[in-house]
């Protein structure tokens, strides 16, 4: 498929996981990706895109600073005379602990720059030149976290709850303008984010443990991600507008039970 062929795309968060894995998928089906992360693993991703003959330039910044974002944006219509299409999926977790009384404001505030103020400013300055190009889509990464408590600390599920929001509000701010604005919210996904629980559950022996709560009993790939974020910029997505797509395994579709057994079949 070439469903993003000659599109201008901007992913954040390149420079592993779920930003490599779909910054590949974009390139993968004819995308021009501006691939950008505060790391310069960056510049692996761009390797690899280009190794697959697919097009892409990596640009070192920081997703929450809003000189940064801007010049992101510029550069996209620089390179490739527009924008049609952003990933907006840079975050943080401010560490796998974070109760509201082991943690701090300045903490809070960080993790708040990062995973709401960034995609803020994503939507902020390129919804307006998407919708110069006759309309497209933005994506941004949200979290099972942030759509009730139990799957991250308070103050990264606090960030992921206000992108849910964020999404809709600038959906309906965008009235009129063809530009779709959806988020995804990942379960327990392996990226590095994740690598301490991975590793932790690989060397004692447990990583059937890993995602053992949900339906599908098992942790995701990078990838399963990366599918749900190239359809909701997709034209198959093209009546898909202000949601959150829970990509979490089944996970975020019950409350908390003691036991979740078959019944046997009587006989």
């Amino acid at each position: 498929m070439n469903r993003f062929e000659e599109k201008s795309i901007i992913v954040t968060g390149a420079g592993s996981g779920i930003g490599r894995a779909t910054a590949r998928r974009f390139a993968a089906e004819g995308g021009k990706v501006i691939a950008a992360d505060k790391m310069p693993t960056v510049h692996e991703t761009v390797q690899m895109i280009t190794a697959d003959g697919g097009t892409a330039i990596g640009v070192e910044m920081d997703a929450g600073s809003e000189s940064d974002v801007k010049a992101l944006v510029d550069r996209a219509i620089a390179e490739n005379g527009g924008i049609d299409i952003v990933f907006a999926n840079a975050g943080i977790t401010g560490g796998l602990s974070g109760g509201l009384f082991d943690s701090d404001a300045e903490s809070w505030a960080e993790i708040l720059r990062v995973n709401l103020i960034g995609p803020y400013l994503a939507i902020k300055y390129a919804a307006p030149e998407i919708e110069k190009r006759g309309g497209g889509a933005i994506i941004c990464t949200a979290s099972v976290a942030g759509i009730r408590s139990g799957a991250g600390p308070s103050s990264y599920s606090a960030s992921k709850a206000g992108v849910i929001n964020l999404v809709k509000t600038a959906a309906q701010q965008m009235t009129g303008s063809n530009v779709r604005i959806n988020a995804v919210c990942p379960g327990i996904i392996e990226t590095g984010m994740t690598k301490p629980v991975f590793d932790y559950a690989r060397d004692a022996g447990k990583l059937e443990k890993i995602g053992q709560l949900n339906p599908l009993k098992r942790g995701g790939q990078p990838e399963e991600l990366a599918g749900a974020v190239t359809f909701l910029a997709s034209d198959d997505a093209s009546y898909v507008n202000g949601q959150a797509l829970a990509v979490d395994g089944g996970l975020s579709s019950s409350h908390p039970v003691t036991r979740q057994l078959p019944k046997q079949a009587a006989h």
